[in-house]
């Protein structure tokens, strides 16, 4: 870990900083002529007191042991060279009237940070290590000079953690498609330049409101006002007359007497939660499924590591989401307009089952298509479609389809498919009341090969659990969705958009394009700090909060 911090520290200080004299106390380069060739010399300045010539003997001593052309000695040189254009002077370390070796005021404020790293969401232990204490021998230049970049290490772990999080959200699902921000380059510049570093690196943290109420409900539990809940263990959909070793803690939640030695779900039990489902405004089936899971157990009763799970999952968000935008929250089935903090529309949606796992990414809506065809994925063709045409050549007319071929549509039945395979064809459902998209469809073209659309499937809008498309986003009532999207564009609206129904496919494009974000968050906090939870339909929290912990 150590070695790849330093080489973050090389990257970031030496790449940009040597070459910034006027931040420097010296001059980092100077322009010499050598054989009528101009060139550019490493000026190394001389230290000054005692503590600069340990830290120079240090450094030295790790420049000249390294063998040349490897990682490792260019690493010592650009090191050396970064502290030879300021005399060699520390960063965090300075000598007391006694000639004792302590910390500067600014390496002191960054330590309390590192010591109140838990309430920020992160681990106090992964920047209070053992290469940043004081006790030891300060008379080793190799201590010293080793102590200096570790400290400088640390500070710059904790910026990009607290800026951009701390895992790769790919090590998550390969179905997450963000790349967290990052901090600037000369970054470490500017916090040892800077009277508050403290501030600086407090100010890396997210601002949305969502994430300050997951950081205000922390601070709760390390101060002990939050008392443990009954939380319902995750797991299969729980029915009338099944038996589940869930039982006991299900009836404790709902205040239903215990029943010794019968874990069964009976009617008592099942009426109890068609209540709960009522006063919740989810789907009202006596099924104990992962949506009534999710709001028997609350976000009053959310555990730390799901708060700090989701204050992640923030990190990783672009820092702007936009002025006007769309936001999905997967793991709620809703879509919502947003104006600032305003919601101005909110419909259900439909998303990815977890075969077909709606990817979680930022775009841009640029386009809205009217009457869509419908573009089979490969994936769908090669699986689904392609076993029934061998037994059923009428299968693609009967579902208002065609085969394509080099642009031109062929009949599927003219072809021999015992020979030829369904890849060398594309497929595409033409416009229509049975289309698979629907009658509009909201384009933000990505490599997911996913979007906003309509569906025909309506009915599904109504249940508490909607993860059954193979990945886009299914939208309810989609033309007031239209209607909340356009309400800036002035060449287009809703009843534009209605009156375009028909057999063909209309394109419309946005003047301005409308930001949206595929997001998933297990916890959400409204404007009054209201916390909810919501299922981990894909289990992505769960992986993240064993991430977090390793």
């Amino acid at each position: 870990m150590k070695s790849t911090w330093l080489k973050l520290i090389v990257g970031t200080i030496l790449g940009s900083a040597i070459l910034s004299a006027s931040t420097l106390p010296s001059v980092a380069q100077e322009s010499v002529t050598i054989n009528g060739v101009e060139a550019q010399r490493v000026v190394i300045s001389p230290p000054q007191n005692a503590l600069a010539k340990s830290i120079k003997a240090g450094l030295s001593a790790s420049y000249s042991n390294a063998n040349s052309g490897t990682r490792a000695y260019q690493d010592a040189q650009k090191l050396y060279f970064f502290y030879g254009t300021r005399h060699f002077e520390p960063l965090w370390l300075e000598e007391d009237s006694q000639g004792q070796v302590k910390f500067s005021p600014n390496a002191l404020k960054i330590l309390t940070m590192f010591e109140q790293a838990h309430l920020e969401g992160l681990r106090p232990e992964d920047y209070l290590t053992d290469d940043i204490s004081l006790s030891g021998n300060f008379t080793d230049p190799t201590r010293l000079a080793d102590l200096e970049t570790a400290f400088s290490s640390a500070a710059v772990r904790y910026a990009q953690d607290a800026y951009g999080g701390r895992i790769n959200p790919r090590t998550v699902s390969r179905a997450i498609d963000i790349t967290p921000p990052q901090i600037d380059s000369d970054y470490l510049l500017q916090l040892v330049n800077s009277p508050n570093p403290d501030q600086m690196l407090r100010d890396l943290s997210p601002t949305h409101p969502e994430f300050l109420g997951l950081r205000t409900a922390l601070a709760s539990y390390y101060r002990g006002e939050v008392e443990e809940g009954i939380t319902v263990p995750d797991g299969k959909l729980l029915k009338l007359g099944m038996d589940d070793s869930r039982i006991p803690v299900l009836r404790e939640r709902l205040n239903l007497p215990p029943v010794i030695g019968n874990n069964s779900y009976d009617e008592e039990l099942m009426a109890a939660i068609e209540t709960f489902q009522t006063q919740e405004g989810l789907f009202v089936d006596g099924v104990t499924g992962p949506a009534t899971i999710a709001a028997l157990n609350g976000g009053a009763n959310a555990s730390k590591e799901d708060l700090i799970a989701n204050m992640e999952r923030w990190r990783w968000m672009p820092r702007d989401l936009g002025d006007f935008y769309v936001f999905v929250n997967i793991p709620q089935y809703t879509l919502q307009v947003m104006r600032g903090t305003e919601v101005t529309h909110t419909p259900r949606v439909v998303v990815g089952k977890p075969r077909f796992m709606t990817p979680v990414f930022s775009d841009e809506i640029e386009h809205v298509v009217v009457n869509p065809f419908w573009n089979v994925p490969a994936s769908i063709a090669r699986n689904e479609i392609g076993p029934n045409l061998a037994g059923n050549p009428g299968y693609l007319s009967a579902r208002n389809m065609e085969l394509i071929s080099g642009g031109r549509v062929i009949n599927a039945s003219s072809v021999d498919w015992s020979t030829t395979s369904i890849n060398n064809f594309r497929i595409r459902q033409r416009p229509g009341s049975r289309n698979a998209l629907g009658t509009v469809k909201f384009l933000f073209p990505n490599s997911h090969a996913v979007y906003l659309h309509d569906t025909p499937s309506r009915s599904l809008f109504s249940r508490s659990q909607r993860a059954y498309s193979h990945g886009c986003v299914r939208v309810q009532n989609p033309m007031e969705f239209a209607g909340a999207l356009l309400v800036n564009d002035p060449n287009l609206s809703q009843s534009s958009l209605e009156s375009q129904r028909g057999r063909s496919e209309r394109w419309n494009n946005l003047e301005t394009h409308v930001p949206v974000h595929l997001a998933y968050f297990t916890l959400r906090v409204d404007a009054n700090g209201n916390m909810r939870s919501y299922g981990d339909i894909y289990g992505h929290n769960a992986r993240l909060k064993n991430l977090l912990a390793s």
